[in-house]
């Protein structure tokens, strides 16, 4: 089915969301038609963020937002959808559109398996009526559903459309790009020379995966990195768990600016904490690149000025391999928490391929290897 006409069913003009690789040609066609507008399309840091954001929509204008996300960002809609808009509490109606990673039977990757399995029932037990979008869905049919969800909605409750792989398809193409030089398998390949055998926490996306090739092109072992293939937001943290309890060695975070932002508190509790043995590397090229590309809001961030406030003793940006090598290797000898923003171009590899050790065995890997240390 066409974007435009799944737009023009729903009959909303303002959305918010993260954005998905399963939701791309929604993504694609808000972008191309409206860019990032206050009025009618906003992406938010995660999607409790744009959930709240939808509820103020709402509040201020009387008619119904919706809401796109991968089904990943259930979780962060549980309390807001639970306590803020449920039908009990404020009853206010939002329209959810749910990219299905993990659906049971397609091949998807680990991190979305159990989330694919739990995607309807998550979402049937928060008391969202639900209904599932595939290829075969015609335009008839969804504008039946349509008319049923508006008398749901009018009750104060929520709908959801969680669409199928390859159920939507926008014509246009959209490029995403910024002026940034460096690129990011380029800049993780730094970060490997300079860190050597120390741990390293990777976040979700294509930094872990590029991060995997590294280590099969230089012949390394796996055992040095954690890859956090899911739990987008969450990989500082998992880094600081780790320092905390091995002080004497070097662990090492790398970060992407979309990740950062999903759960931007997380550095607040690394700086009160600060360990001196941990060195945060945010790779900033704007956008949420994994999942097509498109913008963040960290472009225009100080993430210098913003971790210094969050107590961080030590934070630097750099934008070219000069200084990149300078900075990690004063950060690898460094006795304090440190950060380094590095900015980051958009794009990589057609042929970049995913981990062929499956999520356990890096797991079990890497507590052997944490076990030496």
């Amino acid at each position: 089915m066409k974007v435009e006409k799944l737009v023009e069913i729903i009959g909303s003009d303002f959305y918010t969301g993260v954005p998905d690789s399963q939701l791309k040609a929604l993504c694609d066609y808000l972008m191309d038609t409206y860019g990032i507008d206050q009025k009618h399309h906003m992406i938010a840091a995660n999607e409790g963020n744009c959930t709240a954001l939808a509820a103020g929509y709402h509040l201020a204008t009387g008619k119904v937002p919706v809401v796109y996300m991968q089904n990943s960002g259930e979780g962060n809609i549980i309390n807001p959808v639970a306590s803020l808009l449920n039908d009990k509490v404020y009853a206010i109606p939002v329209v959810f559109i749910v990219g299905w990673r993990g659906e049971p039977g397609i091949h998807d990757e680990p991190q979305h398996i159990y989330q694919g399995e739990v995607t309807v029932k998550l979402l049937e037990d928060m008391d969202i009526k639900t209904f599932v979008v595939g290829k075969e869905t015609t335009e008839e049919e969804l504008s039946n559903v349509m008319e049923d969800f508006k008398a749901v909605l009018a009750t104060g409750k929520n709908v959801a459309f969680v669409i199928r792989k390859g159920a939507l398809f926008y014509d246009n193409k959209v490029v995403y790009k910024n002026d940034n030089q460096m690129v990011r398998e380029d800049i993780i390949k730094h970060i490997v020379a300079v860190s050597k055998e120390d741990p390293i926490v990777s976040t979700t996306g294509k930094a872990s995966r590029e991060l995997f090739e590294i280590r099969e092109a230089n012949g390394q072992s796996h055992k040095y990195d954690f890859l956090t293939v899911g739990s987008m937001g969450h990989s500082s943290s998992i880094a600081l768990g780790v320092a905390i309890n091995k002080p004497d060695t070097k662990i090492w975070c790398i970060d992407g600016d979309g990740a950062v932002l999903m759960h931007m508190g997380s550095m607040a509790v690394l700086g009160a904490n600060a360990p001196k043995n941990m060195v945060h590397v945010i790779i900033n090229n704007g956008a949420h690149e994994t999942v097509g590309g498109m913008p963040t809001v960290a472009t225009n961030l100080d993430m210098v000025a913003m971790a210094k406030a969050c107590g961080y003793p030590y934070a630097v940006s750099v934008d070219n391999f000069e200084d990149l090598d300078a900075e990690l290797t004063k950060a690898k000898d460094a006795d304090m928490l440190s950060m380094i923003e590095v900015k980051c171009s958009i794009g990589a590899r057609e042929d970049l391929g995913r981990p062929t050790t499956t999520a356990l065995e890096n797991k079990e890997n890497f507590m052997e290897y944490l076990k030496e240390l």
